[in-house]
């Protein structure tokens, strides 16, 4: 089954390397979309999923407990996209 995961941005290391993390872990299989949360309607859509830190992760649509802790856990991201 192909997700669509998301990955809600600032810019910072810690959201660089969770963007590597997740398009590494998603390979070709899953589509992987990076937000900048620098623009205003981003921001928003971001805070109507739930979003309180980046980065942050949807996977189709839901907010992913991958990004719980500093960091991206890929252990977590690897059982959602199952």
């Amino acid at each position: 089954m192909k997700h669509k995961i998301e990955v809600y941005s600032a810019g910072c290391k810690a959201c660089t390397d969770t963007i590597e993390t997740v398009k590494k872990l998603a390979g070709s299989e899953h589509e992987v979309v990076v937000h900048d949360m620098h623009r205003q309607e981003i921001a928003d859509r971001a805070a109507q999923h739930g979003v309180r830190s980046v980065p942050a992760v949807l996977i189709d649509g839901e907010l992913a407990g991958c990004c719980a802790t500093r960091g991206v856990d890929e252990s977590v991201l690897r059982e959602a996209l199952r």
